[in-house]
C-alpha cells in the first residue's frame, strides 16, 4: 500500500474515533456528571448542539488535511 493511502486511511481511523468518541461515548456517559451548561443538562447539550459541531469540525478538518495531503502527493485537483 502506498504512503498516500496509509496516511489517508490513518487520518480516516483518527476522525471516525473522534466521531464516536464524541456522538456515543461523551453522550452516554454524560448523564452521570450532573451539571448544567448554558442552562441545560450536560446530555442534552452534547446530544443536540456539541455532537453536531463537533461533526462539522470533523468534516472541515478532513477537507483540509485531504487537501495538503494531495498536494503533498502531487495528486491535488486543478482548478
Amino acid at each position: 500500500m502506498s504512503l498516500y493511502w496509509r496516511k489517508t486511511s490513518r487520518l480516516t481511523a483518527v476522525l471516525l474515533s473522534i466521531w464516536f468518541v464524541t456522538s456515543f461515548v461523551l453522550v452516554y456517559f454524560a448523564r452521570d456528571l450532573n451539571f448544567r451548561f448554558f442552562g441545560w443538562p450536560l446530555s442534552f447539550y452534547m446530544a443536540a448542539q456539541g455532537s453536531l459541531a463537533i461533526y462539522l469540525l470533523l468534516v472541515w478538518l478532513y477537507a483540509r488535511c485531504m487537501d495538503r495531503l494531495d498536494q503533498e502527493h502531487g495528486s491535488a485537483a486543478r482548478h
